[in-house]
């Protein structure tokens, strides 16, 4: 009996090593909304991918579904527990109305080879954005770099931003895509012309590699209800 189970780890565990030891890709965040935009603006967004496995990432292609949108990582081979960005564009020339576009990546992850990045926005011609301003969050920076950190210290950055519409501007939610990461904001209400802050604090214990973290921002905002923050470090063994 004893035998038997012990044949039955050992059969576990070598089915189970080759999925620890092979690439395995990871993502923080499968799709994002733009919101309302511009007809003729060009948006872009961050996502991040991550190597949850044991071996060398590769990311073999990244292919857009119309040519209306582009795509680039940062870096093509992720070491296990790497992260890179994948910038996303989307230029809405000569379109109108609702859109939802994808991104195929492609990796040498042998139980996934594909996933699918997704992303939508609703498009209004110039006249109508005029007509009916609402809110309008600004914010004069959406990322900010740590540099180089000392694994299991803890740092901060305050992120500003204004209210550059017509109505209030109503935070409704901060999310945050790592429980390492945490979000304050200064107000939850804040009128035409008046100027906020958010208050990000990222926590680098068992953090060590380059670390990429969003923060998102969920608002009335007319144009972009879910505005993304990136923050990024460095986290070096102390």
């Amino acid at each position: 009996m004893f035998k038997n189970i012990l044949l039955l780890l050992i059969f576990s565990s070598i089915s189970v090593l080759p999925q620890m030891l092979g690439p395995k890709v990871g993502v923080q965040q499968l799709d994002h909304d733009f919101g309302n935009i511009n007809e003729g603006e060009v948006v872009t967004h961050t996502y991040v991918i991550s190597n949850n496995g044991g071996d060398i990432l590769k990311i073999m292609d990244v292919r857009a579904s119309c040519g209306c949108t582009a795509a680039t990582p940062d870096k093509k081979e992720l070491k296990p527990g790497e992260s890179t960005n994948l910038d996303v564009s989307f230029n809405s020339k000569g379109r109108k109305g609702p859109q939802n576009k994808t991104v195929t990546v492609t990796t040498n992850d042998p139980e996934k080879p594909s996933i699918s990045l997704t992303f939508k926005c609703n498009i209004l011609v110039k006249e109508a954005v005029q007509n009916n301003a609402g809110a309008i969050i600004y914010l004069p920076e959406t990322q900010h770099d740590f540099g180089k950190v000392t694994e299991g210290k803890k740092v901060e950055y305050t992120f500003k931003f204004e209210n550059k519409g017509t109505e209030s501007l109503v935070i409704k939610d901060v999310k945050t895509s790592c429980g390492c990461t945490a979000a304050v904001v200064s107000n939850n209400t804040i009128k035409p012309g008046q100027v906020g802050s958010i208050k990000v604090d990222f926590d680098t214990k068992n953090r060590q590699g380059r670390n990429s973290k969003s923060i998102t921002i969920v608002s009335n905002d007319t144009k972009e209800p879910n505005k993304v923050l990136t923050i990024y470090a460095d986290v070096q063994k102390n």
